[in-house]
């Protein structure tokens, strides 16, 4: 028997196909399975074409067989098989897909769905198998041959005893070796499990003998084992069937067994398009947060299938990150495969199926806030701090996708609020939209910064999120109505108060100047408040950078740390105001003392550090002391 060459480029071709394309050897029984159901495909192609006798969709299957004492794993199907020649050349020839020009034939028929295209699938069984055997017998022929090779040396073909049409794979598994485990691909159990991974929705059945235990028949107690053959994949996808025919049960029961979660999902969202990019989609958001969510080790993702067949587990290009918490799978038979199944090209339908999932899930989400707003509420505090990272991400790139669906607490409220909604309720003279920042809702509601605010009717948003205030700055605006810190320098009020308040700022310029002084550098400057209603003192900032986010980023693990224009507010109306005077008057030194007292109650306020602790509480000390 005479060995031939592969008709491909070198045998390196192959050498490289067999250990570098394909990253998990268990990839091998998806792409035969995959070829199998092709091959059922042609022949009920041409029975519905040709009005062949004795061919149904009903009598056709895959058969997977283990032989453990002779190491081989056999795969068979009952579709058209293949003649001599056509063993030569779709596997004789590397990158030689019969099943590519067949896809071409019937280009036109929708209810055929080829699955493979590049024919290099079948040679992904060299990665587990020390020799491939194919026994073959094409649909119409008397004739069967035997195609057989232990890899890059070649292979032969001659003539062979089969009953009936169709392919038979004969894989001789390799022996373990201290890296590999290939004694998992002769166990029945870990087959069944990779078929439910990847192939559970072949449109075929795929069938396999099971073992099991039953009670021995009048023999209480005593048990034997006996051998079933069992379909072993659901064929049809859950995805595929009518929204009609589904309950909620099958929905929730589907993802839980799908995606390890014990909760059912707060949303499903169950979809089929058909135009550029024809798909079909079934998406879960989760009621509650993955424990890593917010960690580097969570991976973001959606499963994609070709045709039923599963490509990707995580097919992250699908998702953007600020709707990284939905799970769920696309399946498409419009996308574009390389040489593998496994790696994907970035083409132009999967960029559109990944535009009107956003949509679709945009759309969802704003339904779920219009009409359920206990269980988005809810939502939010599971993944709202993903979407302010999204707003803010990217330069605020997607900040009009995500704004209206953004909740703050108010002021007034008491409870989460859209924009839209503070917006509707804002006073015809109030220029701004209000926001106070702090780590809780308790703390910000004792801000002295926030009294004037309050004090005038205004709503105040609430940020207790290190990411608020940047993604605010962001968005810079909704409606026109610009965001504003009750801390900012300038509250915008053009009040006849506040050219008092000019005035008196003047007045007292000599003991505001020498404040700053005695503060060296640690304010820009100190200044009459015209924020304060009781509280004696307390820190604005100028510019972009508030002091909220320095304190944000200089928590983070870098050397470079920045510092916010700070400014040092006092109340005019607080008996403080009355003492600095005296003592600027009298007792210039006491002045320096009560000015850094005063400059470290207000960093306190602002949950900041005392830069000097120690010195702080000896000034209080004296204080208290003189005061007895």
């Amino acid at each position: 028997m005479k060995t031939k060459q592969f008709k491909a480029e070198s045998k390196r071709l192959l050498d490289l196909m067999i250990n570098s394309i394909y990253t998990h050897k268990e990839i091998f029984l998806r792409e035969l399975i995959s070829n199998a159901s092709d091959a059922i495909d042609k022949l009920y192609y041409r029975s519905l074409t040709e009005g062949l006798t004795g061919v149904g969709r009903d009598g056709f299957f895959i058969r997977l067989d283990i032989d453990k004492d002779t190491r081989t794993l056999t795969l068979t199907d009952n579709g058209i098989g293949m003649t001599k020649d056509e063993l030569e050349s779709n596997l004789g020839t590397i990158a030689k897909s019969g099943s590519l020009t067949f896809k071409k034939e019937i280009e036109d028929k929708p209810d055929i769905d080829i699955i493979g295209q590049f024919g290099v699938g079948f040679y992904s069984a060299f990665m587990v198998s020390e020799v491939v055997k194919v026994k073959s017998r094409a649909f119409g022929s008397d004739e069967a041959w035997c195609w057989e090779s232990k890899g890059v040396q070649g292979y032969t073909i001659e003539p062979c005893e089969k009953d009936d049409h169709g392919t038979q794979i004969i894989l001789t598994i390799k022996k373990n070796t201290e890296e590999e485990d290939y004694d998992q691909f002769l166990d029945s159990y870990r087959l069944r499990s990779l078929v439910k991974k990847y192939s559970d929705y072949i449109r075929y059945p795929i069938l396999m003998d099971v073992e099991r235990s039953v009670p021995k028949e009048g023999k209480e107690g005593e048990y034997e084992t006996i051998t079933e053959t069992q379909t072993i994949n659901s064929m049809v996808p859950i995805w595929k069937r009518n929204k009609n025919e589904l309950t909620d049960d099958d929905y929730n029961n589907f993802y839980k067994d799908k995606f390890f979660d014990y909760e059912k999902p707060s949303r499903v969202i169950h979809s089929s398009t058909e135009g550029a990019a024809t798909y079909q989609a079934l998406l879960f958001i989760p009621s509650r947060a993955p424990y890593n969510y917010y960690t580097r080790e969570y991976e973001k993702g959606l499963q994609l299938y070709a045709s039923g067949v599963l490509i990707m587990d995580k097919c992250a290009d699908l998702l953007p990150d600020y709707f990284s918490f939905v799970k769920g799978l696309v399946d498409s038979q419009d996308l574009s495969l390389n040489i593998s199944r496994e790696m994907l090209q970035h083409d132009r339908q999967l960029k559109i199926i990944a535009s009107r999932l956003e949509k679709k899930i945009k759309s969802e989400l704003a339904s779920m806030l219009a009409n359920q707003r206990e269980e988005y509420e809810q939502f939010f505090k599971n993944f709202g701090l993903q979407l302010k990272y999204g707003v803010y991400s990217d330069f605020g790139q997607h900040k009009d996708i995500l704004s209206d669906l953004l909740l703050f607490y108010s002021s007034t409220e008491k409870k989460p609020v859209t924009f839209a909604e503070y917006i509707g309720r804002m006073k015809e003279d109030q220029k701004y939209i209000y926001y106070a920042c702090g780590d809780t809702v308790e703390k910000i509601d004792k801000l002295p910064q926030t009294e004037v605010v309050r004090d005038k009717g205004y709503e105040i948003l609430y940020c207790t999120e290190d990411i608020d205030e940047f993604a605010l700055k962001i968005l810079h605006d909704i409606e026109g109505k610009e965001f504003k810190s009750v801390s900012s320098g300038d509250l915008g009020f053009d009040s006849p108060e506040e050219k008092g308040e000019e005035k008196k700022q003047e007045e007292n310029k000599e003991l505001f100047e020498a404040m700053t002084k005695a503060l060296d550098g640690k304010v820009k400057a100190v200044r009459l408040s015209k924020r304060l209603k009781t509280h004696p003192v307390c820190l604005a900032s100028e510019g972009e950078l508030s002091l909220e986010m320095e304190k944000v980023l200089n928590a983070m693990p870098t050397d470079n740390k920045v510092k916010a224009e700070r400014v040092l507010e006092i109340n005019e109306s607080h008996p403080i105001f009355a003492t600095l005077i005296e003592l600027q008057k009298n007792s210039p030194d006491k002045l320096s003392d009560y000015a850094r007292l005063l400059y470290n109650q207000a960093l306190l306020i602002e949950g900041m550090t005392v830069e000097d602790p120690v010195d702080f509480t000896n000034k209080i000390c004296e204080l208290m002391a003189k005061a007895n």
